[in-house]
């Protein structure tokens, strides 16, 4: 069976990926992206994301898409939660190593280089994101305090920062020497 898509007289086979801006935390660390939206045509859809050094693509899961990312330029962390084995795997990915990250598999991505630059490819046309950012702050504190021994208040300090969902973190003006530190000595 032919897709319909692909008999649309109005049919576009090329996108620009440099278009749609997704997310920009500053001129150097931004994402764009190209998904059904931008080429309806598209079976798959992408981020490409420009990071500087120590940037994180903070924790986030996906509900209904893998994930691949390809690394075009500098050098990138990938980690991911295992949920079967309850391990944390990570990843030293440099210019053409690729990287799978499985549906619904908590993960996040630090740029161990200056000018990163890295495609994140689905298997899906849109992906959905769950952040982690939104995951904390929007856990009552009482919660966490039943849930995890963590005293109420103490929870509910920790996260008021997190006043929006954290894409590319640390935020502006926070945290500078936590991020130009080596991944590895990172508490």
């Amino acid at each position: 069976m032919i897709d319909p898509v692909l008999q649309d007289p109005n049919l576009r086979l090329a996108a620009d990926s440099n278009q749609v801006l997704n997310y920009q935390r500053d001129p150097h660390n931004y994402i764009t992206q190209v998904f059904g939206e931008q080429l309806p045509a598209i079976k798959t859809g992408f981020f490409n994301v420009h990071l500087t050094k120590g940037i994180i693509i903070q924790p986030h899961w996906h509900t209904n898409v893998n994930e691949l990312v390809y690394v075009i330029h500098g050098e990138v962390i990938t980690s991911v939660f295992d949920p079967f084995t309850q391990r944390l795997i990570s990843y030293h990915l440099k210019p053409g190593q690729v990287c799978m990250l499985p549906k619904g598999w908590f993960h996040w991505i630090i740029a161990e280089s200056d000018h990163a630059h890295l495609l994140t490819i689905f298997d899906q046309p849109t992906p959905d994101i769950v952040y982690g950012s939104d995951f904390l702050r929007f856990l009552p504190a009482e919660v966490a305090q039943r849930a995890y021994g963590i005293r109420a208040e103490d929870y509910a300090q920790a996260v008021a920062p997190i006043r929006e969902s954290v894409i590319l973190g640390p935020p502006v003006g926070y945290g500078a020497m936590i991020a130009n530190q080596p991944y590895s000595e990172r508490g």
